[in-house]
């Protein structure tokens, strides 16, 4: 089991979980009451699962694809470390997420 930390939008922490290595992100993150809506259900076919990956656990992760690249370009309040959840496999290092500030899950509405 790894650590995953999930961060709010002003970078307090929210919660941390445990989490096999390679377990999807997004689904991990829903499954733990996080406002990710992918609304795409991990079809990266849209930047409802955008977070950002802090630095250096950003730096351990594979590359995204430039498909996901180009959906990152659509997400509101992009960073140079940002990714879409459901394209992320957490890692057996562990990962420290935090979720953008026009992060709005209309699941929740």
């Amino acid at each position: 089991m790894t650590e995953v930390r999930f961060l709010r939008a002003d970078g307090s922490l929210d919660r941390t979980v445990e989490a096999p290595p390679g377990t999807n992100l997004l689904d991990l993150a829903q499954l733990h009451d996080q406002p990710l809506e992918g609304a795409c259900e991990g079809q990266m076919a849209c930047s409802t699962c955008h977070v950002i990956v802090a630095a250096d656990d950003f730096a351990r992760l594979p590359r995204a694809s430039e498909e996901e690249d180009d959906l990152l370009d659509l997400a509101p309040g992009v960073a140079r470390t940002s990714r879409l959840a459901c394209q992320v496999a957490v890692p057996d290092c562990g990962l420290t997420v935090r979720l953008p500030t026009t992060t709005h899950d209309w699941r929740r509405s």
